[in-house]
């Protein structure tokens, strides 16, 4: 219901401009033009039909606040109709009225508690802005009007109305008049925007709640390789009511945004889903889910969900892993010149580290640091040497000098497995430093009895496969080149790349939505959230 209103609301809005049009289609064209320029009760519909539009959205979205919003808007929007004689938008906004008022169950999604300080800044800001731009604007548009005048004028200008100055031409009387309508509108609907915010979810975990996803990880561990990686201090947890699996996520946005499977038993993950889902409903945020495996996918989808496949996670099973082989020349060549060059490695866990060790490898990781920005959500815990992690695995590699020049760390898979979480090297070590420190991995993790490795995920790894074979159709070979040229930024291909030369089982990893439409808004998520891709921030709206 609060979809089809909102498309019902979209087409309402529409009708009262065509109905008017429509009504003075036998004035001359001159006269028209004065109705409209001067018509009050079609300046109060144009406003009308704008808002209708823009808060269509917030209905889609069961928000309470579009929805009272919107019962005021159609409100004075038929008492224009009534005052004009518009029979056709009269009748559409009094069944719609109707319509709203009868259904007004349905709307009971949350928007931000602050919404409305944040809506007040923005006009406390905006307001002044846009009344001096339209001061200096009439000032070249008609310059011998007075102050006082054009004070008069931008205000009303900015409300909707046409301004009556003393303009020196009749274009610099339109330009006005559109700058005017155009800032105040833009306003408008910035205030507008910030009163509908979605609700903002600081992330964060209880000990109570971490206490149950570690016993959760340490029963059911073994099903994801991104299970550790729910343990992020950027995430919140929402629990099945059976309270045996449970779902990580992050607020990105409008976007409510999950990543890997769901935690826990898997005859329980159903109930995680659907407590997740609620969640998201009532806040009027949109699920969506990054790097879910197949099996996750399935039981996304079992929930209404669609799947899309995301692209590819390499895995190593040490049992069938080796350095022989022409496959392998590359790899071995590399790790073979780093050995003579003096490179040394040395794997632990964690808790077998004293404190000065940790130290320098916590010091030497953030140095190693590329960028500012710490990238990774879906595959990566954002923290090196954490007391609160004993069982990562921490590989160090030295030069012949003894420096550390490059670190690794792998958080636990279940009882027999890793996944790669840190992987950094000094950009001045020995090329091949990254070889030498994998293999010396899955060569030492088999005395730890670990069976199996978790490497980078590759993101769309089958269209490089594919596009460089010979008979690839147009569409895959399209495709690779947009992947090629984004590459440039993002590295892409390199991953795919760096992972393949090990000749690993992939195995695929996929994104979740409900509806196509919502695909976009949840791509958009996962960027920001894997940090490719940053928004504004507005420090002076809290935001």
């Amino acid at each position: 219901m609060p979809r089809l209103l909102a498309w019902v609301v979209r087409i309402a809005a529409v009708v009262p401009l065509l109905d008017f049009f429509h009504a003075e289609r036998e004035h001359h064209a001159s006269a028209r033009m004065d109705v409209v320029a001067d018509s009050v009760t079609f300046l109060v519909a144009v406003l009308a039909s704008a808002a209708m539009i823009f808060l269509a959205g917030g209905l889609a979205r069961r928000k309470h606040r579009a929805w009272v919003l919107m019962i005021v808007v159609i409100g004075a929007g038929t008492l224009a109709h009534a005052r004009a004689g518009h029979t056709l938008a009269l009748v559409v906004n009094l069944l719609l009225l109707l319509a709203l008022i009868w259904a007004r169950d349905d709307f009971t999604a949350a928007s931000d508690p602050r919404g409305r300080l944040l809506a007040l800044r923005v006009l406390l800001v905006m307001a002044p802005v846009s009344f001096m731009a339209g001061m200096l604007l009439t000032r070249h548009t008609a310059p011998t009007s007075s102050v006082l005048q054009r004070s008069s004028e931008v205000f009303f200008g900015l409300l909707g109305f046409a301004p009556d100055l003393n303009f020196t031409r009749a274009s610099a009387a339109t330009l006005t008049e559109v700058g005017l309508n155009g800032l105040g509108a833009l306003t408008a609907l910035l205030v507008l925007v910030a009163f509908l915010a979605p609700v903002r979810r600081l992330p964060g975990v209880t000990p109570q709640d971490e206490a149950k996803l570690r016993e959760m990880l340490t029963r059911f561990g073994a099903q994801d390789s991104l299970g550790y990686f729910a343990m992020r201090t950027d995430k919140s947890v929402v629990f099945s009511p059976s309270g045996k699996a449970a779902i990580a996520y992050r607020v990105v946005g409008s976007v409510t945004l999950a990543s890997g499977d769901p935690l826990g038993d898997n005859e329980a993950w159903p109930g995680a889903i659907a407590a997740w889902v609620d969640d998201a409903d009532r806040h009027a945020w949109i699920p969506g889910v990054i790097g879910t495996s197949e099996q996750g996918a399935i039981a996304y989808s079992r929930a209404g969900f669609d799947a899309l496949e995301l692209g590819d996670e390499a895995v190593l099973h040490l049992d069938e892993f080796t350095m022989e082989g022409r496959a392998m020349r590359t790899v071995r060549q590399a790790v073979n010149r780093v050995a003579r060059a003096g490179y040394t490695l040395d794997v632990k866990r964690q808790k077998d580290l004293d404190r000065a060790a940790l130290a320098e490898a916590v010091k030497v990781a953030d140095q190693l640091r590329g960028e500012e920005v710490e990238r990774g959500f879906s595959m990566a815990l954002g923290r090196v040497g954490d007391p609160r992690d004993p069982e990562v695995v921490l590989a160090r590699v030295r030069d012949g000098e003894g420096r550390l020049v490059a670190v690794l760390t792998f958080v636990p898979w279940g009882g027999d497995g890793l996944s790669l979480d840190v992987m950094r090297r000094a950009r001045d070590s020995e090329n091949g430093t990254v070889e030498f420190a994998v293999t010396g991995v899955a060569s030492e993790a088999r005395k730890m009895g670990v069976a199996r490795i978790s490497l980078n995920f590759a993101v769309f790894r089958s269209i490089f496969e594919r596009g460089t074979r010979v008979g690839a159709g147009p569409v895959t070979r399209l495709w690779r080149r947009i992947l090629l040229l984004a590459s440039r930024w993002w590295q892409i291909e390199s991953l795919y790349r760096a992972n393949a030369k090990y000749h690993p089982d992939w195995v695929p990893r996929f994104v979740c939505f409900r509806v196509a439409r919502e695909l976009p808004r949840v791509g958009v998520a996962m960027l920001e959230a894997e940090a490719f891709v940053a928004r504004p921030r507005w420090r002076w709206l809290g935001r």
